[in-house]
């Protein structure tokens, strides 16, 4: 084991991984029951380690990827192979000799068909284990120097030697109960995944399960159940489920597609429910097929019925939540659902191109979609805008002249990244009140965004381009100034945004992306909205404190000292911002080995993820810091919602797994509040309140709150309070690139 581990690292996680990933797992515990379940029958269980040792260490030596030979990948197949073999033949050197080479030959296969299978996006699941167990089994028919086992006639004997007297009190007990058939039935089929047909190894299966997700039992029992009533009803032979306990298919199937590969959901649950007939149906028939070559069906009808519809739903054009595919595949349906339930409700609209309003300042929208105005029919989702002062005037003196307007002559700038695809400036600003309907639009530039999304501005003051047509602007790039030709009875600015690139072009019902809406003296954050008539409004004016404070660079090294209430003196902790080979930002912490994902889109500061010890201070940091506007103002409210595994009591939490498929009534919120702000030359000393609330209900079990100090342009410093407890983080200025 030591060379082992000197050979290639992580060995006992790639060991314990090969186990658990039978069930889609990385959960040790769950591992360490699967390992003693293969031991009920020893040779088995030895074979099963060795099968695995040969696989992984081939992977290593070979070259491939070492993360999948840590995460079990290349050994789940041949650990199966292993035990199907260890089973049926009773152990000497010529059997040994099978084993090793079919261990490699199972490895041969599993990386080929991770390249032929993998470049459709799906997973290789146990068809290697198929392939070279039908294979060995053939072959060895011819082999006269291998002998067929007799272990498992006498279990009884077989129990005492593993476990004396206790372990077969344990099995007998189980066997005098007259549980019913279906609950029989579903032991025997968990014990059979490992080809252990009782009880006990049953039952030890189901504990791990419920260990390691409670979503996977649940859909344990319901796609089992599902199989069980089907037969009943339809007259069928339940010897099918009971013959090699092969109903582990429908298991398997279940947790695969209820929560595993599909988030968990009513939708995944109906879906189990439908295709348990088709499980049935291939089970019936390739067991036909096979049969005439002695050979069992094993896994054939999860393998078929897995990829077949994880295959159909790439086709999808619609409904793409009903079910809806794991994006980032967390080996928990638990975690697959918190994670991309909040995922959804916070970047639900990340597929939209954020844009931003078109100029500086505070304007106010005196027409919004279908205005009484121009805004109508074809041509309704438009905006337009003017700038009003306290008096809520549009100009000073008279407002006789374009000159008296606050709007007119100031500069209008690119709502986000495109080329200018059209301009049009021979247009003479009018007299108030006047309008020009034969130039309709007036002085007007289109800018592409994408080939299916352009924006508009029009009403433009003649001659104050700053741009032409094919220049690339950047958002935020001064393009014209506000001007009043067109069909403007007084200086404005129409905005709107478009499918195709012509001036007169109808106009596409399109969101907002992030902006300010200023309302009885509050501000207010809004993001994907559509501003309404008389909302005063304004883009996010970026802050260079904050901007600096969240702007973590890799390389950077950031250094805090945590005094806590019982602790006499400060303990330091050091962490350094990283990007990962997915190019996912992260900051690490060494001494815990915790990991707090980011993500930063110039105007906010989203912390996306985090890994790692929730005792430690990178998880209050992620906690108190997990939603950051790159702008100020005062008595901003900023909400958001954590995934609730990384914040809610797990034992709690135990009780909203086994209901989360179907209903959330745990709420974990994220508050953060801009307190103050002090300015001088160089930079801004700011102040931010933030909260985190565990909710039961309406009931609140848990809050955290948080003080968080800007200085110097950057975080200097965070109080936390729960309860009766607190502690002070205070940066070091240590920091480096």
């Amino acid at each position: 084991m030591k060379k082992l581990g000197v050979l290639f690292p992580h060995y006992i996680n790639s060991l314990m991984n090969s186990y658990s990933q039978i069930f889609f797992s990385k959960n040790n515990i769950f591992a360490c029951l699967l390992v003693v379940v293969t031991f009920f029958d020893f040779y088995a269980g030895l074979c099963g380690v060795i099968a695995v040792t040969i696989s992984n260490t081939a992977a290593y030596l070979i070259g491939f990827n070492r993360q999948n030979i840590i995460s079990g990948y290349y050994g789940f197949n041949s650990l199966l192979v292993a035990l199907g073999l260890g089973v049926y033949y009773e152990p000497n050197m010529q059997f040994f000799m099978i084993l090793f080479f079919a261990s490699l030959l199972t490895l041969l296969v599993t990386v080929s068909l991770e390249g032929v299978i993998g470049k459709y996006g799906l997973p290789y699941l146990s068809i290697s284990f198929l392939l070279v167990l039908w294979m060995v089994t053939l072959a060895t028919r011819e082999f006269k120097s291998l002998t067929i086992s007799e272990r498992g006639i006498y279990s009884l004997n077989e129990m005492y030697g593993i476990g004396g007297f206790t372990l077969v009190s344990i099995y007998e007990w189980f066997e005098n109960l007259n549980l019913p058939d279906y609950i029989i039935l579903y032991f025997r089929s968990l014990g059979a995944i490992f080809f252990q047909y009782h009880l006990v190894a049953g039952l030890l299966v189901a504990l791990g399960l419920v260990i390691y997700s409670r979503i996977a039992f649940l859909l344990s029992v319901f796609g089992f159940g599902a199989a069980y009533i089907l037969y009943m009803i339809l007259g069928g032979n339940i010897t099918e489920l009971s013959y090699g306990y092969i109903g582990f298919n429908f298991i398997l199937s279940a947790i695969a597609i209820g929560g595993f590969f599909i988030v968990s959901s009513k939708f995944s649950f109906l879906w189990v429910l439908l295709l348990v007939p088709l499980i049935s149906i291939i089970l019936s028939s390739t067991n036909v097929v096979l049969s005439m070559y002695q050979l069992s069906i094993y896994s054939l009808p999860f393998n078929l019925i897995v990829l077949l519809f994880l295959y159909i739903l790439k086709f999808r054009e619609r409904f793409y939540f009903k079910p809806e595919i794991v994006v980032a595949q967390q080996f928990s349906p638990e975690k697959n659902l918190y994670t991309q339930k909040n995922y959804l409700g916070r970047f639900r609209n990340a597929y939209i191109i954020p844009i931003s309003l078109p100029f500086w300042g505070e304007w106010k929208v005196t027409q919004g979609h279908d205005g009484e105005i121009t805004h109508k029919a074809e041509w309704k989702h438009a905006w337009d805008f003017e700038i009003e002062d306290e008096s809520n005037k549009l100009f000073i003196d008279t407002g006789l002249n374009c000159n008296d307007y606050y709007c007119y002559n100031k500069p209008i700038i690119a709502p986000a990244p495109g080329w200018v695809e059209q301009i049009l400036d021979n247009v003479d600003d009018n007299k108030i009140g006047d309008v020009n309907i034969e130039e309709n639009w007036g002085n007007t530039i289109i800018i592409r965004h994408t080939d299916l999304l352009f924006s508009k501005i029009s009403h433009l003051k003649k001659e104050s381009f700053k741009v032409k047509v094919g220049d690339y602007l950047k958002k935020g790039d001064i393009i014209a100034s506000c001007g009043n030709s067109g069909r403007s009875p007084q200086p404005h600015i129409h905005f709107q945004l478009q499918a195709t690139p012509y001036i007169g072009s109808k106009t596409l019902d399109y969101p907002l992306g992030h902006y300010i809406l200023h309302s009885n003296g509050k501000y207010i954050l809004q993001s994907y909205q559509k501003p309404k008539e008389n909302d005063t409004i304004l883009n996010i004016e970026i802050n260079q404190s904050l901007n600096k404070a969240y702007h973590f660079i890799p390389g950077q090294h950031i250094v805090f000292n945590v005094q806590t209430e019982k602790s006499e003196k400060p303990r330091e902790y050091v962490w350094e911002v990283q990007v990962d080979i997915n190019n996912q930002s992260l900051i690490y912490c060494e001494k815990t080995a915790s990991k707090a994902y980011f993500y930063n889109d110039g105007s906010f500061h989203y912390f996306t993820h985090f890994e790692g010890n929730r005792k430690t201070f990178l998880y209050y940091f992620y906690l108190a810091n997990f939603k950051v506007m790159n702008g100020f103002y005062n008595n901003l409210i900023i909400e958001d919602h954590y995934p609730l595994h990384l914040t809610a009591n797990p034992y709690i939490l135990i009780f909203q797994d086994f209901l989360a498929p179907f209903y959330i009534f745990m709420k974990s919120k994220f508050q953060i509040n801009y307190v103050s702000k002090k300015d001088d030359f160089t930079n801004s000393d700011i102040e931010l309140a933030s909260k985190t609330t565990i909710k039961i209900g309406k009931i609140i079990c848990k809050e955290l709150k948080f003080n968080i100090s800007i200085k110097n342009n950057c975080i200097d410093k965070i109080t936390a309070v729960q309860g009766g407890k607190s502690f002070t983080a205070q940066r070091i200025m240590k920091d480096k690139i």
